[in-house]
């Protein structure tokens, strides 16, 4: 034993054993981080192999780079690289846990577009076992500081680094060979990171990221009309016409779009300790006249929020990286929801978010979609503790929202961004009116508190719009935008679900979220169509009697006895009214009984779904990374002309003021050009002893 140890000392008093220790304790750390900080689905021995053996060739290679250097500084560099690779492995470990997705170049790139406030969400991310990523870097380091391990001052011949190198990247074929036959077409096809990760490595994916976004750009630059032709193909043979029941019956009405945040299908109706929670949002769910969807998914990917307007707006998806808002918002050319309604129907367009205009680029994305107006946090009063993580609370936000609501020139399309309920579901005791959930999970348990904060706020809209008379005039449609709670809570989520254990189809399921369209005299109930946020422009579109039938949208009306029912996450995982596929297993959907053993029949059901997901994402990717739009004149649309558009305070509401003038159809002049502002009542304890006052021009 003795001898063995004198061995082992002595072969790490060498260069060559210091460095394999270095790689070593390095591979231990990060399949550690893989099997504990990532759901990668890992399955079977050959996936947990394959997990360990892909932490090697990337450490050899990037490690191995010290060993082309002489001396103590060849020591010191295997360190400093190895903290760069830890610290770039803490990075994702903190995003993956809030976004389920590693970074990405477009993320990193578009980082300045969502920083606002994250520091928060990073405190309440962070834990202190995430640490130990950095603990072999400490502990090596220590070892050369006092002299456990001599430093081998003998040179290092260059062809035994390059040998080192060169063998690292003959185990990443061998790891790419191995990957293939366990998951064919994993470079060319694969929807989803987590895969890449799994089966490749978090260095491998990195570099893999870095040349697809560089392909990307070649791309675009590249493209040309000609690729339009695959696309109008695919969406001409899966168009699905309007229900003639429906079709046309908003026409000229008024339309809220409310972004509810963070919000989940599963609170509707949620009882804690039997009070409701959204108790205001469970009385127009099940009003005669709205029409509510219990079966209606989010389909976002990195982007989140910024995924879901972009499918709103245009029914295009978010990119299978970074926000499409960030990356291509302010360049590309876009048919968008507020530029078509202003032009066939004559509407005004407004935003109104109550943070500031760079967040996910909207001050430049929302100008290439046509919105007229941006009210932005700088348009609304400063009033005391109004804001709370990512902008004002949504009482004082709805509120103050409806001072610039009543002038504009109806019929208007308007959009509110609430964002009190976002992570880290931050709330403060004076808004406190329910009991945090005891899940023994600090991430989620408040997530209930501003959940229904958010329904107070809705609350007090609700009775403004009877108040005003708007509610008469007007359309409301609400979404919720993604996942509150992510899948790495699975302990809370299967408490808050009432279960012991939850499994990938409970997880798929968690994915729902509320969608409902309101209107006075719209026929209403509860409709169990499946479909996503792909699904609303063209759904919206058939209520007012716009065709789609022309337009690059690849979504179909959910109200269409056509609409196949199918509905594509951004990983390329999905589901239908009869089959649920996610994390790799499929399920009966409805039953939620696994099917481990598919029929020939049910194989070639499942490829026959997962052709149109894979094509249905893959064309829309094709036609946000060529910018193919450009080349698509659509009859009666005039192409948007971003530098007619400016969310200047000053330059917006001397607009807004000429608007009113020449079309005197605002609320505010209907009533006499008296202002209906104080008709707005909320509890708002912020506003109690405040009168804001709102700035001026």
């Amino acid at each position: 034993m003795k001898t063995a140890l004198q061995k082992l000392r002595k072969g790490l008093n060498t260069k060559l054993g210091f460095f394999l220790l270095v790689v070593l304790l390095f591979g231990i750390k990060s399949y550690w981080a893989y099997s504990t900080e990532f759901n990668l689905g890992v399955k079977g021995s050959i996936q947990h192999f394959l997990l360990a053996f892909n932490t090697i060739p990337g450490a050899l290679v990037f490690l191995g780079i010290a060993l082309y250097f002489r001396g103590r500084l060849s020591y010191w560099l295997m360190l400093i690289i190895n903290a760069l690779l830890s610290t770039w492995l803490f990075a994702n470990i903190l995003y993956y846990r809030e976004f389920s997705d590693f970074i990405t170049f477009n993320v990193i790139k578009g980082s300045g577009a969502a920083a606002n406030n994250l520091g928060k969400s990073i405190l309440g991310i962070i834990r202190p076992v995430d640490f130990c990523v950095y603990l072999d870097v400490i502990i090596l380091a220590l070892i050369l500081l006092f002299h456990v391990i001599r430093v081998d001052m003998r040179y290092f011949k260059i062809r035994y680094a390059a040998t080192i190198t060169a063998l690292g990247f003959v185990l990443f074929g061998v790891n790419l060979g191995m990957a293939e036959s366990n998951r064919s077409q994993l470079l060319t096809r694969t929807f989803d990171n987590n895969y890449i990760v799994k089966y490749l490595g978090l260095q491998a994916y990195t570099i893999y990221d870095g040349v697809k976004t560089t392909s990307n750009s070649v791309v675009k630059a590249r493209a040309n009309s000609d690729q339009l032709k695959s696309v109008r193909k695919f969406l001409k043979s899966n168009y699905a016409a309007p229900n003639v029941q429906y079709e046309g019956t908003l026409r000229g009405k008024n339309i809220f779009v409310i972004h509810l945040e963070s919000l989940q299908q599963f609170m509707i109706d949620y009882k804690q300790d039997g009070q409701e929670v959204m108790p205001n949002l469970n009385k127009l769910y099940h009003s005669d006249n709205t029409l509510a969807f219990d079966n209606f998914f989010h389909e976002v990917g990195q982007g989140k929020t910024a995924d879901a307007e972009m499918m709103l707006e245009n029914s295009l998806f978010g990119l299978p990286e970074g926000s499409a808002m960030v990356t291509d918002g302010t360049t590309n050319t876009f048919q968008s929801a507020p530029a078509l309604l202003h032009q066939k129907l004559g509407y005004t367009t407004a935003s109104f978010h109550g943070d500031v205009p760079s967040f996910w680029n909207r001050d430049n994305a929302y100008k290439s979609f046509g919105y007229q107006y941006f009210f932005s946090k700088g348009y609304y009063p400063k009033v005391k503790d109004q804001e709370l993580g990512y902008g004002l609370k949504d009482k004082i936000f709805m509120k103050e929202s409806m001072h610039y609501v009543e002038q504009l020139p109806q019929p208007f399309y308007a959009k509110l961004i609430t964002v009190t309920n976002h992570y880290p579901y931050i709330i403060d005791k004076k808004n406190e009116s329910i009991p945090a959930w005891k899940t023994g999970d600090d991430t989620v348990d408040s997530y209930v508190q501003t959940a229904h904060y958010l329904d107070q706020s809705i609350g007090e809209f609700l009775d403004y719009l009877d108040k005003s008379g708007l509610r008469q005039n007007s359309v409301l449609i609400l979404y919720g935008d993604h996942y509150g709670i992510s899948n790495n809570h699975r302990p809370a989520i299967a408490q808050i679900l009432g279960k012991k254990k939850i499994n990938n189809y409970d997880l798929a399921m968690f994915q729902k979220v509320p969608f409902m369209i309101n209107a006075p005299g719209l026929k209403g109930g509860i409709d169990h169509t499946y479909g996503g946020e792909i699904d609303v422009l063209p759904t919206l579109e058939d209520l007012l009697g716009i065709s789609s039938r022309h337009y690059i949208q690849f979504g179909q009306d959910l109200l269409s006895p056509q609409r196949k029912q199918i509905v594509p996450f951004r990983n390329g995982d999905w589901v239908t009214n009869k089959y649920t596929k996610f994390n790799g297993d499929y399920y009966h959907t409805g039953s939620g009984k696994q099917i481990k053993n598919p029929t020939t029949k049910q194989k070639k059901e499942f490829a026959k779904i997962q052709t149109y997901v894979t094509t249905d994402l893959g064309l829309s990717d094709k036609v946000m990374n060529g910018d193919l739009l450009r080349f698509y004149k659509l009859p009666g649309f005039k192409k948007t002309d971003k530098k007619a558009y400016t969310y200047n305070f000053k330059k917006s509401m001397h607009k807004l003021e000429k608007a009113q003038k020449k079309h005197k159809t605002s609320v505010k002049a209907e009533n006499n050009n008296q202002s209906t502002y104080d008709d707005y009542s909320t509890d708002a304890p912020e506003l109690k002893d405040q009168n804001p006052s709102f700035p001026k021009p």
